[in-house]
C-alpha cells in the first residue's frame, strides 16, 4: 500500500480517470510526488533523470507483462568471450537445455557468453536487457531487433528489471559486471530486499573460476565473521549443465512464490504438505521462529488482490528477518516434502 492516502481531490479525481481500486491509490501517489516536484523547484537535470527513470521502467513492464505466466532465468558472463572457448558452449548448451523446461532466458543483450546462452535458447525465449555504453555493449545476432530487447540509459533500472523479473540467476565466468551482478543478487537476497531466487555459479568442465571465488569468500569474509555459514546456502557452484538445470526446475517442485503480510512470510506452494512432512519442517526449523510455529492454511485474507494465485496452499511462517539462508534451506526442504492432492 502506499505510504499514506491523497486527500487532493484534484488528483483523486485524476488518478479514477486513469485506474481503478488500489491501482487508482498508487497513481494519486505517482500523481502527488509529480506535484511535489514541481513545488520543490526541482532542476532540469534532475527532472531529466527522473523523467528518464520512470520512462524505462513503464517500457521494460510493458513487454514483460505479456509474459509473466513464464518463468524467466537471468544469464550473467564476459562479453569478451570468443564462441570457441569451453565456456560459450556451455552457456549455449545450458540456454537450450532450460529452454526446454520452458524457462525464458534474459541476458544483457551482448555478445559472449550473453549471446551463447539466447543462441541456445533461441530468440523465441529470450530478452536481451542492454545498456548504452560507449564501447562493448552491442546486441547479439540472436536479439538484435527482437521486441523483446529492451535498452536502458540507467545501470539501476536494467538492474531492477533483471532483478524483478528473474525467477533464477545463473552466472558463468566474467569480469567486473559479472561479479557486480553476483553479489548484488547475493547482498538483496541475504538482506531480504528481494524474493529468495537460484543463483547458480556454472563453470566449464574442470574451471577454477568460482572454486577460486569461494576461497575468497572462506578465506576471507567468512574467517572475517562478515558473513555467515547459512549465507553459502544462496549460492551453488557447479561443473554440470544438468545440475545447473536441476537445481533451478527442483526450487519449483513444490515451492511456488512468497510474499510478507506483516511479519508473517507467506510461503505459496503448488500441493498441500502432509501433516508429518509438516511437523518436521516445525521440528527441524525451529531456530528461525521469531514467535508462533510453521502452519499450513489457505490464502489469508490480505491476500484477496492476488487473484491469480488464491487457489495455491500455503504454509505460513513468523520468521526472524536476520537469516536468509535459512529461509532458502527451508524452502529445499519443502521441496524435499511430501505432499498431498490438491482437491
Amino acid at each position: 500500500m502506499p505510504r499514506h492516502k491523497v486527500t487532493d481531490p484534484r488528483l483523486l479525481k485524476l488518478a479514477g480517470e486513469l485506474a481503478s481500486g488500489r491501482s487508482a491509490e498508487f497513481i494519486a501517489h505517482i500523481l502527488e510526488n509529480v506535484e511535489k516536484l514541481a513545488k520543490n523547484n526541482t532542476g532540469i537535470a534532475d527532472l531529466k533523470q527522473i523523467d528518464t527513470t520512470l520512462q524505462e521502467m513503464r517500457e521494460a513492464n510493458q513487454i514483460f507483462a505479456r509474459y509473466r505466466h513464464r518463468r524467466k532465468v537471468a544469464v550473467f558472463g564476459s562479453a569478451r568471450i570468443s564462441p570457441d572457448s569451453e565456456e560459450y558452449q556451455v552457456a549455449k548448451r545450458f540456454g537450450s537445455c532450460i529452454a526446454r523446461k520452458k524457462f525464458m532466458v534474459i541476458t544483457g543483450g551482448g555478445d559472449g557468453i550473453m549471446g551463447a546462452a539466447q543462441e541456445g535458447a533461441g530468440a523465441e525465449n529470450s530478452f536481451g536487457l542492454n545498456i548504452n555504453l560507449p564501447f562493448e555493449q552491442r546486441a547479439n545476432p540472436t536479439i538484435d531487433g527482437d521486441p523483446k530487447l529492451i535498452s536502458f540509459k540507467y545501470f539501476f533500472t536494467r538492474k531492477l528489471s533483471f532483478v524483478k523479473e528473474t525467477h533464477a540467476f545463473v552466472l558463468l565466468p566474467g569480469g567486473f559486471g559479472t561479479l557486480d551482478e553476483g553479489f548484488e543478487c547475493l547482498t538483496l537476497m541475504q538482506t531480504g530486499k528481494t524474493a529468495i531466487v537460484p543463483l547458480v555459479l556454472l563453470d566449464k568442465p574442470n574451471g577454477y573460476y568460482w572454486e577460486a571465488w569461494r576461497r575468497f569468500l572462506n578465506n576471507d569474509l567468512f574467517a572475517s565473521h562478515m558473513i555467515s555459514e547459512s549465507d553459502f546456502s544462496l549460492f551453488r557452484i557447479t561443473h554440470k549443465i544438468d545440475e545447473a538445470v536441476e537445481e533451478i526446475v527442483r526450487f519449483y517442485r513444490v515451492f511456488h512464490s512468497y510474499r510478507w503480510v506483516g511479519r508473517k512470510m507467506v510461503i505459496r506452494i503448488q500441493n498441500p504438505l502432509s501433516a508429518s512432512s509438516l511437523q518436521h519442517l516445525n521440528e527441524q526449523f525451529a531456530f528461525i521462529l521469531f514467535e508462533g510455529c510453521i502452519e499450513q492454511t489457505n490464502a489469508l485474507p490480505e491476500e484477496r488482490e492476488d487473484t491469480t494465485l488464491l487457489s495455491l496452499p500455503r504454509v505460513i511462517l513468523t520468521p526472524h528477518k536476520n537469516n536468509f539462508g535459512a529461509l532458502r534451506q527451508l524452502i529445499d526442504a519443502i521441496n524435499d516434502s511430501e505432499t498431498t492432492t490438491n482437491t
